[in-house]
């Protein structure tokens, strides 16, 4: 994938939701400007991939408790010079929940959610942004989910205790989207 694709991709993503309208608006500029948006050395800020992770009936989700944030978020993580934010996203959800990529079930190739938020100041990094691309996957989640070291837990969550944990606004609008959700999922 190259930014070419990522733009595409973002050219199909139609928000009714006016702040992520907003972010697809400026992370499309974002993207056409900066040929390295897909390095994390990129300040003020760069892309990043993550999953949104649900069970195949979609009233479950999987959160994991951040170490180095300390908060729960959804699977994701930094491109690292990869272009294509997808694969991104796909491998952070591996590496995260500790499953084997098989169990890993792309719902679609479409963009499920678009987000910038600020990442804190960090000892060798300074404050910065994120435009977290989120695609939306199912796993069973009756699979035991080991997690890795970036992680103090990962828990499966009904909907309804989400907010309980995180209560940003992305999380409520994605919470919001899989209200919405035809059921059950099919990969």
């Amino acid at each position: 994938m190259h930014r070419r694709e990522l733009l595409a991709l973002l050219d199909q993503h139609h928000s009714t939701y006016p702040d992520e309208a907003s972010f697809v608006h400026r992370a499309r500029q974002f993207v056409m400007d900066h040929p390295d948006c897909f390095h994390r050395q990129l300040l003020p800020g760069h892309m990043t991939g993550s999953a949104w992770v649900v069970n195949p009936t979609a009233d479950r989700t999987l959160m994991m408790h951040h170490r180095k944030h300390d908060q729960w978020f959804q699977p994701g993580g930094h491109a690292d010079g990869n272009a294509d934010i997808l694969g991104v996203a796909l491998r952070e959800t591996a590496e995260e929940t500790g499953l084997d990529p098989a169990h890993i079930n792309l719902v679609d190739g479409a963009v499920f959610d678009l987000d910038q938020h600020t990442i804190p100041t960090q000892p060798h990094f300074p404050q910065h942004f994120h435009f977290d691309v989120r695609f939306l996957v199912t796993i069973d989640d009756r699979l035991p989910v080991p997690g890795n070291e970036e992680s103090h837990d990962v828990l499966w969550l009904d909907l309804n205790q989400v907010p309980q944990l995180n209560n940003n606004r992305s999380t409520w609008r994605m919470l919001d989207k899989t209200r919405r959700l035809r059921r059950p999922l099919s990969a």
